[in-house]
């Protein structure tokens, strides 16, 4: 059996990381502005980690967003099975009821027991091979198993809100991608002027999906860390373009009411540059397209104003774009 000042240190320290566990997924999946700090901690470090590697090996980074949510779904798990072991370790074995092939209970009082008790709680299995025997614990067990399946729900939840958000983050930016390969060899001022009727409803409509994919990057700050193999769908590389056609909208010589369009549609721009910076890749401090350069440089791509679209970036020159980014704080 543990000792009493064992006994004790166990039952805090697994109290402690069921807390942590419990606030940090709380915060990830429900308060993105709280103070996640193994979840965020566990992102910064991995993208760092895949922006050294891809700038090495081209290709590499896009691995880095779903490497990190397993990497931060399994490390709630884990310090929630070690932690409730803790809290059920000192108990062992007079706490439990044993079952007679599993042999003398003075035997079952090892922490892999009570990992063992942790692990098919917490995953709601319940094979009945050891069951609580005092009154706590027959309290204690059952709310592991809630916390457990409360678990499993909200990362389902996650799951199910991570995808769409990208989803509607790549439509963005290959429709931008489009209309530029429908512009290319006109400058944006022409097509801004000429066709001033369908400039403004194109800024309209790219300002309304701007507006959802900068509120789905703070609500769900992890899908900021899943890059694009494809470029035509970056959204990083192509919104310093996203940026000119903006700028020429705002020209004296356009119709008042897209030249009102543009403006809106201007402001959140440097309001998604803005957000981008501060949360992900340092201060937002400097101007609209230097933080913009910033964001694509984050993702080792170059904008696509400096060359024709969907060329992508070569081993030297990514390795390039890597050494004058600004790495993720």
């Amino acid at each position: 059996m543990v000792s009493s000042i064992a006994s004790v240190f166990c039952t805090v320290a697994g109290a402690a990381l069921v807390v942590l566990v419990l606030r940090d997924a709380f915060e990830s999946l429900f308060h993105p502005d709280g103070r996640t700090v193994l979840s965020r901690a566990i992102m910064r470090q991995s993208w760092h980690l895949f922006h050294r590697l891809g700038a090495r090996r081209p290709g590499t980074l896009p691995v880095a967003g779903p490497v990190t949510l397993v990497t931060i779904v399994g490390s709630w798990a884990v310090l929630l099975a070690s932690g409730w072991a803790l809290i059920l370790w000192p108990h062992f074995p007079d706490g439990f009821r044993f079952a007679t092939e599993l042999g003398a209970p003075e035997n079952q009082q090892s922490f892999v027991d009570a990992l063992y008790m942790s692990l098919v709680t917490l995953g709601t299995i319940g094979y009945g091979d050891i069951s609580p025997a005092s009154d706590g614990l027959r309290l204690l067990v059952p709310l592991e198993a809630l916390v457990g399946f409360a678990l499993l729900t909200a990362v389902v939840s996650w799951l199910l809100s991570v995808y769409p958000a990208l989803s509607r983050r790549r439509s963005l930016a290959y429709e931008i991608t489009l209309l530029r390969e429908a512009t290319e060899g006109t400058p944006n001022g022409d097509f801004v002027r000429r066709q001033a009727d369908s400039a403004e409803r194109i800024f309209a409509e790219l300002l309304s999906r701007l507006v959802a994919v900068e509120r789905d990057l703070v609500t769900i700050p992890l899908s900021y860390y899943f890059a694009e193999r494809d470029e035509r769908f970056s959204l990083a590389a192509v919104m310093p373009w996203l940026l000119a056609l903006a700028d020429r909208g705002l020209a004296g010589d356009v119709a008042a009411p897209t030249r009102l369009r543009a403006r809106m549609l201007h402001a959140a721009i440097d309001d998604f540059a803005r957000t981008t910076a501060r949360r992900f890749h340092g201060g937002d401090s400097g101007g609209t397209a230097d933080l913009l350069a910033r964001f694509a440089r984050d993702h080792l791509c170059e904008p696509v104003s400096t060359r024709r679209v969907g060329e992508c970036l070569a081993p030297e020159d990514a390795r390039r774009v890597s050494a004058h980014s600004t790495p993720t704080r």
